[in-house]
């Protein structure tokens, strides 16, 4: 590994073991990956395969068992909670969460910081399509508005990783799929990594760059680039359609993207599959 990838990863963990308690025993295998500016890494398996007691030690929420992990100093992680956990009991306005995610240790005693923090808030709601929402209450928003708006809040802190708890539960395909489109945008816009939790393997395949992939049964984790584990042995036999599909229809995806940029040079046989259903 070059010491300029080394230098440039935002977190690491080498043969990192997770779970509740030494006596109880490591949950999962060992854990080895690397996350780097503008990679989309997936958490993927069913309920109960790990995934959270993965990503709870990962925020120092949990200690680790054995092994060990860290992240790049002064890194800024942009945190986006479940909706379901958002506390909607406060008639909190769209601006007034998305204003609690500057920040804290800002001074302000910083010259300019009045006007940094207002660009922040302002780039937040502009890059997550939330400005003109931003003086309705929060509690009145449909799941995907509330989704994007938890992700402004994020934004506003201008995080190099920004790290999605479940971001399409409880959303019809559409709206999940706007959500990722969102996603796919932010980490381009913004050089962003991303680390989200899912348990919808299709859309995760359609968009993810890497993959770890929790499977209690095998007793395996794999993580690494998507092609790679889609091809992996254990992997192959359960799940690899289902990520070479979604890989498939990403280059699909960018075939259509090249085809407005490059005159149709490039032919996307598949136009029936984009037909979307609105609710």
């Amino acid at each position: 590994m070059s010491t300029k990838n080394k230098e440039n990863t935002l977190f690491h963990c080498n043969d990192l073991e997770v779970g509740y308690s030494t006596h109880r025993g490591a949950l999962l295998p060992k854990i080895n990956l690397q996350i780097n500016p503008g990679e989309l890494w997936a958490l993927v398996g069913p309920n109960g395969s790990g995934k959270t007691t993965f990503l709870k030690t990962l925020l120092g929420l949990l200690p680790e068992l054995s092994g060990e992990h860290g992240w790049k100093e002064n890194v800024h992680i942009g945190y986006v909670p479940q909706r379901t956990r958002v506390d909607l009991s406060v008639p909190a306005r769209v601006i007034d969460l998305v204003e609690q995610g500057v920040e804290r240790s800002w001074s302000f005693l910083k010259p300019g910081y009045r006007r940094q923090k207002q660009d922040a808030i302002r780039n937040a709601l502009k890059d997550t399509h939330t400005t003109e929402l931003k003086n309705q209450r929060f509690s009145t928003l449909s799941e995907g508005q509330k989704q994007r708006v938890l992700m402004a809040r994020a934004l506003a802190n201008s995080p190099d990783i920004l790290v999605l708890d479940e971001p399409t539960s409880a959303m019809d395909m559409q709206a999940e799929h706007d959500v990722f489109e969102l996603i796919e945008e932010l980490r381009h816009g913004r050089n962003l990594a991303v680390l989200l939790v899912s348990h919808h393997l299709p859309v995760v395949a359609e968009f993810a760059t890497h993959v770890v992939l929790f499977d209690r049964e095998c007793d395996a984790v794999l993580s690494g680039p998507i092609e790679e584990i889609a091809d992996h042995h254990t992997c192959r036999a359960r799940y690899g359609r289902i990520l070479r599909e979604g890989m498939e229809r990403r280059q699909q995806h960018l075939c259509a993207l090249d085809e407005d940029t490059m005159d149709h040079l490039c032919h996307d046989h598949d136009d029936h599959h984009h037909s979307h259903h609105h609710h």
